[in-house]
C-alpha cells in the first residue's frame, strides 16, 4: 500500500469516527436533557408547573427538604420506605430463585426439560396486564390488598421469577462442566457444587440479575396503582408521584415531584455506575447459546 493510500485511508477512518462521536454526544444530550432538566427545577424557589424561562431566578433546597419534612397531604417518606422494602424483598427472592432454576436447567437433564424450557419462553411473551385483573381479585380474595398490599406486590414480582431464567442460564452454560464432574468425583453434592464452585464463578450474571430484579419494583406503576385503590398510604413512590400532578396541587408540587424523581433515579444510577462492568459481562456472557 503507498504512503497516499495509507493516509487516504486514516483520514477516511478519523472522518468516520469523528461523525460516530458527533451522533453519540448528540444522542447523549438528548437522553440526558430529561434528567438535567428535573435537577434544574428541583432546586427552582418559584412556585408553578410551567415557567417562561429555563434558568430558575430563585435556587433553593427547600423542594428536597419539605419532601421528607412537611408529610400533610402527601407521605414521600413512607413511599419510599415502602418501595425500598419491596424492592430489597423481591430481589433477594427472585435471584435465588432465578439462580436455582437457571443451574437445573443448564445441568440437570430430566424428561420434561425442553418442553418447559419453551413453556416459560412462551409465557413470557404475554404482557403481564392481561392478567392483572384477575390476580387483583385473587389477591383481594385473601386479604392481601391495601394494608397487606406490600406483601401482594412482592408476591405478584416474584411468582414468575423463574420465567427470566435464560440469559442466567445462557451464562451457566459457558462454565465448563468438568468442574462439576470433577467435584462429583470427590464426593460433593449438588448444593456444594452450585454453592462453592458454580456461584463464585458466576459473580456477573448474579450482579446482572440483582439489578434488573430490584430496578423492576422500582418503578412499577399499573399493577402497584391497582393494588392501593387509591389510599395513598399504601402508595409506591410511581404512584404517589403520579398523584402529586393532580390538576389541584400541581402548581405547589411540582418542583417537589422533580426533586422527587432525582431522589428516586439515585439508587438505580449508582448500583449501575458501581456494578457496570459485571452488568456488562452478565449480559454477553448469558447472550450465548445453551
Amino acid at each position: 500500500m503507498t504512503k497516499k493510500k495509507f493516509r487516504s485511508k486514516k483520514a477516511a477512518e478519523r472522518g468516520a469516527n469523528t461523525a460516530i462521536y458527533i451522533i453519540l454526544t448528540i444522542i447523549s444530550i438528548v437522553w440526558l436533557f430529561p434528567f438535567f432538566y428535573l435537577v434544574i427545577q428541583s432546586l427552582r424557589g418559584e412556585s408553578g408547573a410551567a415557567t417562561l424561562y429555563f434558568w430558575p431566578k430563585q435556587w433553593t433546597f427547600d423542594n428536597y427538604i419539605k419532601l421528607f419534612t412537611d408529610t400533610s397531604i402527601y407521605n414521600f417518606p413512607r413511599w419510599y420506605g415502602t418501595t425500598l422494602i419491596i424492592s430489597i424483598a423481591v430481589t433477594v427472592i427472585q435471584t435465588a430463585i432465578v439462580l436455582v432454576t437457571s443451574y437445573a436447567l443448564s445441568r440437570l437433564r430430566f424428561k420434561m426439560r425442553k418442553p418447559l424450557m419453551n413453556l416459560m419462553l412462551v409465557l413470557g411473551m404475554f404482557p403481564g396486564f392481561m392478567s392483572m385483573t384477575a390476580i387483583y381479585f385473587l389477591l383481594k380474595l385473601f386479604g392481601l390488598t391495601q394494608e397487606m398490599g406490600l406483601v401482594g406486590l412482592i408476591l405478584v414480582y416474584v411468582a414468575s421469577s423463574c420465567m427470566g431464567y435464560y440469559i442466567c442460564k445462557g451464562f451457566f452454560d459457558t462454565i465448563p462442566k468438568s468442574l462439576d464432574e470433577a467435584a462429583r468425583i470427590d464426593g460433593a453434592s449438588r448444593h456444594t457444587v452450585f454453592i462453592k464452585i458454580i456461584l463464585p464463578l458466576a459473580k456477573p450474571i448474579i450482579i446482572y440479575t440483582v439489578l434488573t430484579a430490584f430496578m423492576a419494583p422500582w418503578g412499577e406503576y399499573m399493577f402497584a396503582s391497582l393494588m392501593a385503590f387509591g389510599d395513598q398510604s399504601y402508595f409506591n413512590v410511581a404512584v404517589g408521584l403520579k398523584y402529586m400532578l393532580q390538576r389541584e396541587t400541581i402548581s405547589e408540587y411540582f418542583t417537589r415531584f422533580c426533586a422527587a424523581s432525582v431522589i428516586i433515579s439515585l439508587p438505580i444510577t449508582a448500583l449501575f455506575m458501581w456494578l457496570q462492568k459485571y452488568y456488562v459481562q452478565g449480559v454477553t456472557g448469558g447472550s450465548v447459546k445453551g
